[in-house]
């Protein structure tokens, strides 16, 4: 609870907002809620280089790993957030939530960053699928 409003975070992203800070924030299109977080680690672009992320595992547990470790942190500063929905042999499905659900540039983000990491880094996939239903999108990112 945050000042009578009531915040949820999923358990698997609470060590990634440690530090953060929701206040109020106003940017002339009237009052809103925002979120700083000081110490965001500068993320590698949705197709970079891995650096030093080793990922092991099974297929599913690669790809959660490289969302977690290098796309939803790129993917963060439009609100944005993909999930694995579930692999079928060599196919991810994946879900893309907040502000990429409903966003215009959501097909150019999944092909020319989020897949594009993926078929990189993981060489058991070769295909990435969008099952997000954008139509359902209720605030989608503008650029």
């Amino acid at each position: 609870n945050h000042g009578g409003l009531d915040v949820a975070i999923a358990f698997d992203s609470v060590e990634n907002l440690r530090g953060a800070v929701l206040d109020r924030s106003g940017d002339g299109a009237g009052p809103g809620l925002g979120m700083r977080k000081p110490n965001v680690p500068s993320p590698a672009t949705l197709g970079g280089e891995l650096g030093d992320l080793e990922l092991t595992g099974t297929t599913e547990e690669k790809i959660q790993q490289l969302l977690t470790e290098q796309i939803n942190p790129a993917i963060a500063s439009h609100g944005g957030v993909a999930s694995l929905i579930r692999v079928e042999g060599s196919v991810a499905q994946l879900e893309l939530g907040g502000g990429c659900q409903g966003c215009g540039l959501a097909a150019v983000t999944l092909r020319q960053g989020i897949e594009r990491a993926i078929l990189d880094a993981i060489p058991e996939i070769d295909e990435v699928v969008d099952v997000t239903d954008h139509a359902m999108g209720a605030n989608p990112f503008y650029a």
